[in-house]
């Protein structure tokens, strides 16, 4: 019968290897990590920048509304003057 027990020294090789393996495994980890939280920065810089440009666009679109109206009132306002004075 063959005896089925490992040596001290080839113990001791896969528990090198076990633990090579596993700081192989961390460092990948932490790489992968790394690259998702950039990403997420760069995702969340570009929401920022998007944002803020949509916000600017509303802010000249509601300015641009408001100077139309105001155009408008006054051209209004003209035409209804003008009838009253030529009225007799």
């Amino acid at each position: 019968m063959s005896d089925n027990r490992i040596s001290p020294e080839e113990s001791q090789l896969r528990a090198q290897s076990r633990a090579t393996l596993a700081a192989q495994r961390r460092a990948e980890a932490e790489t992968v990590l790394e690259a998702l939280r950039i990403e997420q920065a760069a995702v969340r810089e570009r929401t920022a920048r998007l944002r803020a440009l949509r916000l600017a666009k509303e802010a000249a679109d509601a300015e641009a509304t408001a100077a139309i109206r105001e155009v408008a009132v006054q051209a209004k306002s003209k035409g209804s003057a003008r009838r009253k004075r030529t009225s007799p």
